[in-house]
């Protein structure tokens, strides 16, 4: 089964920073078969036999990087078919002329009814968003840097690790397939 593996905080800011090929080589190393990356910043694209979770997946992901580069990030696994579908449903189509303009944030965790409701609780016309199980996908007529999502709000405040992307990175993830 395709699998998508979408790193938290490598190669930003000079910290974390970890060649491709070189975690191309880590994720061969524990079993995956005809790894793909995306950019420098932590999208990968996998095979596995495993009849396993994607959290489980997530996990021994992690704890290979953690044994082979010594840093402690989220990793969040989905489905190429969970990608596709995100791309399917397109919440904002016709209503952004950048791809910048919109980020799917990927989550640890489902939201709760609680979490989800303090996090509407931000939206305005500027931050639309689009909460799906375990996605959520932002419209921003604003700078991200200026968002409640892009100042930390998911994990601060709601206290799920979530990583993001923005739209024409996740179309290209799934161009890897």
């Amino acid at each position: 089964m395709k699998y998508v593996a979408l790193l938290r905080g490598i190669n930003v800011g000079g910290k974390n920073m970890i060649k491709m090929e070189a975690l191309r080589q880590t994720l061969s190393g524990v079993g995956f078969e005809n790894v793909k990356s995306y950019i420098n910043s932590g999208n990968l694209v996998f095979e596995t036999t495993s009849k396993t979770d994607d959290r489980k997946l997530a996990q021994q992901i992690h704890d290979a990087i953690r044994d082979k580069f010594g840093f402690d990030i989220s990793v969040m696994v989905r489905p190429m078919a969970e990608i596709e579908g995100i791309i399917a449903k397109d919440p904002f189509a016709g209503q952004f002329e950048s791809h910048k303009d919109v980020h799917v944030f990927f989550l640890d965790a489902e939201l709760t009814a609680e979490q989800r409701a303090l996090l509407e609780a931000q939206a305005c016309d500027t931050e639309i968003y689009d909460i799906d199980g375990r996605h959520v996908s932002v419209l921003l007529k604003k700078s991200i840097l200026d968002s409640a999502v892009g100042k930390g709000f998911i994990d601060k405040k709601l206290k799920v690790a979530a990583t993001a992307r923005n739209w024409r990175t996740v179309q290209k993830i799934v161009e890897l397939k």
